[in-house]
């Protein structure tokens, strides 16, 4: 297990009610095997679940690489609390492209905060990146 990785067993960051192991968990381990999220839902999840832990070599790996930044420092001081889902458009295992709308709540130096965000994803060659999003509110 990584440093940071939480126990399989515990209940998974994104909020999905399963466990680690059976949710983000697979993914996260699993991606240099070519274990991929099935969905644009899902990838936003474990990505989300990746910010929570820390896991920035993840959060690289599943970012497209057209906007893919060089190098990604997380804000320690920043805790991921809870992860709502709002919407999902297309994103499926068929689909070419999908959107996901989403709200997570975090903790921070300055307090309490909501980032809502809309985000684009796209699949390429059977696997799903996160391409961009635009950032309604913190």
């Amino acid at each position: 297990m990584r440093p940071g990785t939480p126990d399989p067993d515990l209940r998974c960051p994104c909020g999905s009610g399963d466990t680690y192991g059976a949710c983000c968990g697979r993914f996260h381990s699993g991606l240099a095997q070519g274990a991929s999220a099935p969905t644009a839902e899902a990838l936003m999840r474990s990505r989300y679940s990746a910010y929570a832990l820390g896991d920035t070599s993840y959060l690289l790996a599943t970012w497209h690489p057209s906007t893919r930044p060089p190098t990604l420092e997380l804000d320690t001081s920043t805790r991921w609390r809870r992860l709502d889902v709002v919407r999902a458009t297309a994103g499926g295992p068929f689909d070419t492209e999908g959107t996901v709308d989403f709200e997570a709540r975090f903790v921070d130096e300055g307090g309490r905060g909501v980032l809502r965000e809309h985000s684009r994803f796209v699949r390429e060659e059977g696997r799903w990146y996160y391409v961009d999003g635009d950032v309604a509110g913190a």
